[in-house]
């Protein structure tokens, strides 16, 4: 199993990076989290991300993650039933690992629900089998300031390629511009997440 994978960026987008290691890209699919530390660094900068490899029968894909702490996150939630790696990168884009943490530790089962694939009995499952595992931390995301119309773009990218349909995708992005014209990315897509 793979622990890191390091290199410089040649491709980032809020779904996946492609880090080139000697030559190699690796296709490494992420959290907002994660692309929000990520998109700090410039082409020419060496980053690492902390990787956990989902082996299916038609393909092995890479999840990365900015921190170990988020990786631990991420493992814990495919630990619980009903959890797979793409249902907890999403949730994982749409809480911050501290927002996350604080969700389980008070049992907010609206908070989770609130998740794109997340239903009642999913989160309710999730509180039980995580509530002993959490340990309530502080972290806090630091945001990216990008124009209104990269923003835009940038955000809808992600949402097409999360499964969201374009139209449906647009809609919600076009009012959460016209209420907040300075939103972030990261913003931008956590809202429309919590919209569709």
């Amino acid at each position: 199993m793979y622990d890191y994978i390091s290199g410089t960026i040649s491709e980032l987008n809020p779904a996946y990076v492609v880090v080139d290691n000697n030559g190699l890209g690796y296709m490494i699919n992420i959290s907002l989290t994660t692309y929000n530390e990520v998109s700090k660094t410039s082409r020419d900068d060496i980053v690492k991300l902390y990787v956990y490899e989902a082996i299916r029968e038609d393909a092995h894909v890479l999840f990365g993650f900015a921190t170990k702490h988020e990786r631990e996150l991420f493992m814990m939630l495919i630990s619980v039933s009903g959890v797979g790696p793409n249902t907890a990168r999403m949730i994982l884009s749409s809480l911050s690992p501290a927002d996350l943490e604080q969700c389980i530790a008070n049992g907010n089962v609206s908070l989770l629900k609130s998740v794109k694939g997340i239903g009642g009995k999913t989160a309710q499952r999730i509180l039980v089998d995580l509530k002993d595992k959490i340990k309530v931390a502080s972290d806090t995301l630091l945001d990216s300031n990008s124009a209104p119309s990269a923003v835009y773009d940038e955000a809808l990218a992600a949402l097409v390629m999360l499964g969201f349909t374009q139209q449906m995708s647009q809609k919600a992005l076009k009012k959460l511009l016209k209420e907040n014209p300075a939103i972030t990315v990261e913003e931008a897509i956590k809202k429309s997440l919590k919209m569709m």
